[in-house]
């Protein structure tokens, strides 16, 4: 990472968890709004709340002309009229927000979360100097057996970090400096507001007043079970290996 200004309490492990949210006392806005089908890790559909130029599209606002960073999203007035709730918590650190969305996950394995372990790409085309970008996730839906997967080595579990997911979870993250994904253990969709936030004072003085803690309790696994996921993902990708060197094509990393 270059020379960007930063939030310390990120810097210290990369994500803080916040205060939990009185998620009962809001309306379920994210079942009106409009979702579309975009790449991402596991089965999910997404609402963007804001995008490029304010279609409801998940581009990344690099693959648009003129190309910028995840900053200045442009907010969707369809969407925001159908989720004024949603919106105000996004608004509500006071820092810039650029991609603004709600995904939709459906139920998946330990192994699934695994194999989708990504990292996103905020920052590209981030001038240095300027704030670099997080992400907020906060979980919409109660999915308390549901964990939020962090690693600091996409092969390596012994980096892992596991944070459960019932309603009102707050965890801000630099998603550059994790993979992750989640192991949704349910049997309804997951509905989680995803927005990405430019680092400052604004962003810090929130997570401070938000009580955020850098340091959180891992929900821990039997080895067997994570033997058995990396087992799964080291076949799995020498799997889709051999399929992209039989088609003659090179498949790119899947994006959140």
């Amino acid at each position: 990472m270059g020379e960007y200004v930063t939030v310390p309490m990120l810097g210290e492990t990369g994500y803080a968890v916040l205060d939990r949210y009185d998620q009962s006392a809001d309306p379920a806005e994210w079942l009106d709004l409009e979702y579309t089908a975009w790449r991402s890790s596991g089965v999910t559909r997404f609402a963007p709340l804001t995008s490029y130029a304010g279609e409801v599209e998940c581009n990344g606002f690099w693959n648009h002309t003129p190309p910028r960073t995840d900053k200045d999203g442009v907010w969707i007035p369809a969407q925001v009229e159908k989720a004024p709730a949603l919106v105000r918590r996004a608004r509500e650190p006071g820092a810039g927000v650029g991609r603004c969305r709600v995904i939709e996950l459906q139920p998946n394995e330990y192994a699934d979360a695994i194999y989708n372990l990504h990292q996103d790409d905020n920052n590209r085309l981030n001038p240095e100097g300027t704030g670099w970008v997080v992400r907020g996730f906060f979980n919409l839906t109660d999915d308390p057996d549901s964990l939020l997967i962090l690693r600091r080595d996409r092969f390596d579990p012994s980096t892992e970090l596991r944070l459960p997911l019932p309603a009102g979870t707050q965890i801000v993250v630099d998603t550059q400096r994790f993979w992750h994904a989640v192991w949704h253990r349910g049997d309804a969709p997951r509905y989680c507001l995803i927005t990405s936030w430019e680092s400052g004072p604004e962003l810090e003085a929130y997570i401070r007043a938000q009580h955020g803690s850098p340091h959180a309790q891992s929900v821990e696994l039997g080895a067997g079970l994570i033997e058995s996921a990396q087992h799964e993902l080291h076949r799995r990708l020498e799997e889709r290996s051999h399929m992209m060197e039989a088609l003659g094509a090179v498949l790119e990393d899947p994006e959140a």
